[in-house]
């Protein structure tokens, strides 16, 4: 059918007026109708044309496009295809984005109301309630991340009580506001880690800042004998994280790392390329390399040693069990930081299969380290043997870093001495021998350094906590003698 020039009609009229099917352009020639007509009005099935390309084709009444029907627009390209009153979106229909984007659910007036599936252009889907043309009240929605949320919302954003199932395992269950944690609720992390309180803004109101190892500035500890940590998990204002459970903490040691003169030998430059050492930074103004620890409890075995547990007083003291092997019963520690027994020097390390000690979970802000030793030094240390040498080379006898029993032997070997140098040529790789073997017994006297850091993978909140550092000072074992005779004799006066 031909159209008709502006405000004429073309098809079947009754009475004088359009009736049956017709095609009518309005004078203004913006609109343009063809299809059924009663009265003189548009009813039935019909199709409205815009001059900008927009339409609208389905059902008409006395005039007013109501019912089903298919609406076009062309300055958006969206195509919806549902129930319309008035002319407005208004019941059950499907919205196609022109980006890909579909809504399909309850319109009231134009306005996505009541409710609907919404996948918008990246993806991501809603399930649940809308008002005013937003996401409001309970429902679903899956990221483009793989995070899934199920809850309240308001006006577009998660607001009340919702459950967020993160793609990594991550799961969040509790209060909600603009669109962040707020208010009360519990995080379980893919790390292990769980937070159970108030989160405000997105943030725990509790997150731990800082590890600390309670005790003094400088532990002090026998030689050859266990210590027990108690670490802490604190904030800003020193107060211990009670909500904060699973960050994997892990303990480490280390010696002073000696930098290396300029005149030193090529020998030792090529013992250090030989290891590699990978210098930490300490707050006590000089770096560490790793010095190996274990766990006390190997083997045959077991240390006996003071547990620092919290109390009243601040710490109260436990005993660990009482040692399998050949240990002195009256020799036993009373300090607070586990300057417990150790086996005696004929036990040795031969043939025991020691382990490192095992990386600790929080619980309650708080971790305890039991029975952490000090290996013996390996074979051919780097440190050692480069202290050594520049001790040699100062013309310095090793200060400190050789036991008792290795001290008197090498006394007696100097008063042989006097008597003849040929002897002790004679006798010199024997006397080495028997050196090695006592002084790799157990871990020299010193001055050493703890470190407590966290190896939580990945990073709860994405941050990992500083370490801590304490020193700790290794005593001669007959400082522990003294300490025993000292004992004794205010045992005797009292």
């Amino acid at each position: 059918m031909a159209a008709p020039r502006p405000g004429c009609y073309l098809g079947a009229v009754k009475a004088q007026r359009r009736e049956g099917y017709g095609l009518y352009v309005y004078p203004n020639s913006f609109f343009q109708y063809e299809g059924e007509w009663k009265q003189g009005r548009k009813h039935g099935h019909g199709k409205l044309l815009f001059k900008d390309g927009s339409y609208y084709e389905g059902e008409f009444v006395d005039g007013e496009i109501m019912g089903n029907g298919l609406r076009y627009w062309a300055s958006t390209g969206n195509t919806y295809s549902g129930q319309f009153v008035s002319g407005e979106l208004h019941g059950h229909g499907v919205m196609q984005y022109k980006d890909s984007g579909k809504y399909e659910g309850e319109f009231s007036y134009g306005m996505r109301e009541g409710h609907g599936l919404l996948v918008d252009k990246d993806g991501q889907t809603y399930q649940g309630t809308f008002y005013n043309n937003k996401k409001h009240g309970g429902g679903k929605m899956t990221f483009k991340n793989g995070d899934k949320y199920e809850g309240d919302w308001i006006m577009d954003q998660q607001q009340g009580h919702g459950v967020l199932h993160c793609a990594d395992g991550t799961v969040y269950e509790g209060q909600w506001r603009n669109g962040v944690f707020n208010g009360q609720g519990t995080e379980i992390h893919c790390s292990g880690v769980i937070y159970d309180g108030l989160w405000i803004n997105g943030y725990p109101a509790a997150q731990a800042k800082k590890i600390v190892i309670l005790g003094p500035e400088v532990i002090d500890v026998i030689q050859g004998s266990a210590i027990t940590l108690l670490v802490q998990l604190q904030n800003e204002e020193g107060e211990v994280c009670e909500y904060e459970n699973g960050r994997l903490l892990e303990i480490w040691a280390g010696v002073k790392n000696h930098q290396i003169p300029a005149s030193s030998s090529t020998s030792l430059f090529k013992l250090i390329e030989e290891v590699e050492r990978k210098p930490v930074k300490t707050p006590f103004g000089f770096e560490c390399i790793n010095y190996p620890l274990m766990d006390a409890v190997s083997g045959s075995w077991e240390l006996k040693a003071a547990v620092p547990i919290s109390g009243k007083s601040g710490f109260a003291l436990a005993d660990l069990p009482i040692p399998k092997g050949d240990i002195e019963p009256e020799s036993r520690s009373d300090t607070l930081f586990g300057m417990g027994d150790a086996p005696s020097t004929e036990d040795g390390f031969e043939g025991e299969s020691l382990r490192p000690p095992a990386s600790q979970r929080v619980e309650r802000g708080c971790v305890v380290f039991r029975n952490i030793m000090l290996a013996p030094p390996p074979a051919n240390y780097q440190p050692f043997m480069l202290l050594d040498e520049l001790n040699k080379k100062r013309g310095k006898k090793p200060s400190g870093r050789i036991s008792a029993e290795k001290a008197e032997k090498m006394t007696v070997s100097q008063e042989k001495i006097v008597d003849s140098r040929s002897e002790v040529t004679a006798k010199g790789y024997k006397s080495k021998q028997d050196q090695h073997s006592m002084t790799n017994s157990r871990v020299l006297p010193g001055q050493y350094v703890i470190m407590v850091h966290e190896v939580t993978m990945p990073p709860f909140l994405g941050q990992t906590l500083p370490p801590a550092f304490k020193l700790l000072r290794v005593l001669p074992e007959k400082t522990k003698v003294k300490n025993i005779k000292m004992e004794a004799v205010k045992a005797i006066s009292t």
